[in-house]
């Protein structure tokens, strides 16, 4: 099993950055590839960016290229997703996911762990 903890969220204006911690423990040697999703009130949860756990392979939503950056720190467990010229249609929860398998990288379905989400509020 692995757990993954979120942490970062907050109340933001238009513009603003904020970056998001995802604290993974457990069974991380398991771990092929993490990921951000993100599901705004009324909304189904969105893919936002993945990158594999050892390597730097990352991709992004179209929505948010250029803007939003995946890392993570390899000396420790925990991944980032650091969010930076952020609009009001950045608003939801986002969640950290984590999986072992080598499913399609924007399908909900590919993760087996999932954290219990931070509110990214972004105002206009």
């Amino acid at each position: 099993q692995v757990q993954l903890v979120e942490s970062g969220g907050g109340l933001v204006q238009a513009g603003g950055s904020l970056r998001l911690s995802c604290a993974a423990s457990g069974r991380t040697f398991s771990v092929y590839r993490m990921a951000w999703f993100r599901q705004a009130p009324g909304k189904e949860r969105e893919f936002v960016a993945t990158r594999l756990w050892d390597y730097l392979n990352t991709y992004y939503a179209d929505s948010v290229k250029g803007r939003f950056t995946i890392s993570r720190d390899g000396a420790q467990t925990t991944g980032y997703l650091q969010m930076n010229s952020l609009k009001p249609e950045d608003t939801a929860v986002y969640y950290c996911a984590a999986t072992s398998s080598r499913g399609p990288y924007n399908s909900e379905t590919t993760y087996d762990y999932w954290g219990q989400g931070t509110q990214v509020t972004v105002s206009s």
